[in-house]
């Protein structure tokens, strides 16, 4: 079995994110990708963010139907700060002896890594897959990871990713271009303007119902 884990706050989930899985999906022939909403960002205020409870159900709702795309509520029975490294570890002790993981994010999450906690340890317990945008020119890792860390990795022509010291790889591969935010969607909520096109119809519904980025 062949796993990707997508984690974000996904406040809203829209079409950026979910076209991008079904990309990474078909790169990688995973069997399926797991969404993972962090429960509690370290890099953000509690406050600052909706409920766990609303973004699930707007996750459940847009990924309803495809078959490959399953939501995880893991982040949300760990208590305290959601930190990726022990989600991943979480999951590679439950599954290990099965499965074979690749963990999502995207090229600006990429390249603030080096703030995650414990993240010298995460980049060695998985694949990593990073999402970019068409004209990215793939920068080195050592621009982006401290150079006697990135030099831990090799690049592989092969398979197009920088090979690292456990076996698992980084790979930076582009997916279609989609200029939606979250943020976006929340503002051009709040002041009253359309987010149809830009998030699946029931996530658009949900948010109208339940007056979600109003205030």
């Amino acid at each position: 079995m062949k796993w990707g884990l997508f984690g974000g706050t996904f406040d809203p989930i829209h079409f950026g994110h979910l076209r991008g899985a079904e990309e990474i999906l078909e790169m990688f022939a995973l069997n399926r990708i797991f969404f993972v909403p962090s429960s509690r960002p370290p890099h953000k205020l509690e406050a600052d963010i909706t409920s766990f409870y609303h973004r699930e159900q707007m996750i459940k709702l847009a990924i309803e139907g495809n078959v490959n795309f399953s939501f995880s509520e893991v982040e949300k029975l760990r208590a305290g700060k959601s930190y990726s490294v022990e989600t991943v570890k979480y999951i590679l002790n439950k599954y290990m002896e099965n499965m074979e993981l690749y963990f999502i994010v995207g090229q600006d999450a990429f390249q603030a890594i080096t703030t995650w906690k414990d993240w010298e340890n995460l980049l060695v317990l998985c694949n990593f897959t990073v999402m970019t945008r068409p004209g990215y020119e793939n920068m080195k890792l050592d621009k982006i990871l401290p150079p006697d860390f990135a030099a831990r990795f090799s690049y592989d022509a092969k398979i197009d990713g920088f090979r690292g010291p456990t076996g698992y790889s980084i790979y930076f591969r582009h997916v279609s271009f989609l200029d939606i935010s979250s943020s976006r969607i929340r503002e051009m909520t709040k002041t009253g303007r359309s987010i149809k096109y830009l998030t699946p119809n029931p996530v658009r519904h949900y948010i109208l119902k339940n007056s979600l980025y109003k205030k």
